[in-house]
């Protein structure tokens, strides 16, 4: 019957002064600890009174500006940026490698993978990415149906150099709708370019600037192609005034794992312009592009004050205050010297049968440090014991 009789128990706290330099400071300490920790970091750092709101309603579009030379031939936005709507993804094209005047015929395939010395070796009708084979072999190499001349994408061409100064103009616009607050990255005057120091909020970026701030060299991104990612933060405190409630930019390269693979690194597609002759036959000129893809990423967060989260917080505060209390019971109770009397002041079991409080004398032939006097206090329960 000893389990239902422990089950059917209640504890009530005891309180026990211990007088002790060592166990006051560490007390007091960690309360310090903590009370810093809830004022200087999750009050004034993370501002937890705060309601936040971080459901960012967002639109952006862009513009690209500048005028290059490739190929003897002088090339405008029209010719290097795709898609051409001015959305928050767009690619600007630094390198091309065009394959003209392909028709629907028979011809043969390019790549050496296709070597052949008899007929046997062309599966018919297998697809080879350019066309399907027709099962001959003509001038050693396996005749397709498809598009011919096929492609050859190894030759070399140069890149785009003038893209490096192509300017990218950001058009955003933010809604924080719990607080129903707007605001724009538009300034008064559009005459500047984007600095991190002299013009921080100017959202006329220098393509040349994004690569290196994003800490890329702007030849091998050309060269290869590659991702970049324009970041927009908006992260408003609305106690302040609205007027402050500025965005920030920073830059970065997202496809940076791909960048260091060997099997397909940069960033490149294709796509094809389609001609007709006179005579009703269809041709084209099919281009395998590499380019520079943007790609604008706006996130953020608004808090207002609320008495909610701040209630919350402080109550938080006060009741993480008493981890100090229990850091000191650790340490009295197993470390310091007198451990044993602290746990027999400490706990104390009470049974039905017990004698009145009042009638009983309590004494003690031990002392937690040596000392033989105890004081009783004068609230129930509370020992003084000096160490």
């Amino acid at each position: 019957m000893g389990w239902i009789t422990d089950f059917f128990t209640y504890e009530t706290t005891k309180s026990v002064v211990v007088k002790s330099w060592t166990i006051g400071i560490i007390n007091r300490a960690v309360q310090l600890l903590i009370i810093t920790y809830f004022v200087c970091w999750v009050f004034l750092h993370e501002k937890a009174y705060q309601i936040r709101d971080s459901s960012i309603e967002s639109s952006v579009m862009t513009k690209v500006k500048g005028i290059g030379r490739y190929s003897k031939r002088v090339m405008d936005v029209a010719d290097y940026v795709t898609p051409p709507q001015g959305s928050s993804v767009f690619v600007i094209l630094t390198k091309l490698i065009t394959t003209e005047n392909q028709v629907q015929d028979f011809c043969t395939e390019t790549d050496v993978k296709y070597k052949c010395t008899y007929d046997s070796q062309c599966v018919k009708d297998k697809s080879t990415g350019n066309g399907f084979l027709t099962g001959r072999c003509v001038n050693s190499f396996c005749q397709i149906q498809g598009w011919c001349p096929t492609e050859n994408d190894t030759v070399d061409v140069p890149i785009l150099h003038e893209a490096e100064n192509f300017t990218i103009f950001v058009k955003n616009s933010v809604r924080f709708p719990v607080f129903d607050f707007e605001r724009g990255n538009l300034l008064s005057s559009l005459n500047c370019r984007y600095n991190a120091v002299t013009h921080p909020f100017c959202p006329i970026f220098r393509l040349g600037d994004i690569i290196k701030l994003a800490g890329e060299n702007f030849s091998s991104l050309a060269e290869n192609g590659g991702v970049l990612g324009i970041k927009i933060g908006w992260l408003c405190d609305l106690d302040k005034s609205w007027d402050l409630c500025l965005p920030s930019y920073s830059f970065t390269r997202l496809d940076g794992v791909s960048a260091k693979s060997n099997v397909s690194p940069g960033y490149n597609f294709r796509f094809a312009r389609y001609y007709m002759r006179p005579d009703g036959s269809e041709f084209r000129t099919l281009v395998k592009a590499y380019g520079i893809r943007v790609d604008v990423l706006v996130y953020g967060n608004a808090g207002k004050f609320n008495i909610i989260p701040t209630l919350i917080n402080t109550v938080a505060a006060f009741t993480s205050v008493g981890v100090g209390t229990v850091l000191c019971d650790i340490i009295l109770l197993n470390f310091l010297k007198g451990a044993d009397q602290y746990k027999a002041k400490k706990f104390e079991e009470v049974s039905d049968n017990a004698p009145p409080l009042g009638s009983q004398v309590y004494k003690s032939d031990q002392t937690l440090a040596g000392r033989a006097d105890e004081k009783r206090s004068t609230d129930s329960g509370a020992y003084s014991i000096g160490l």
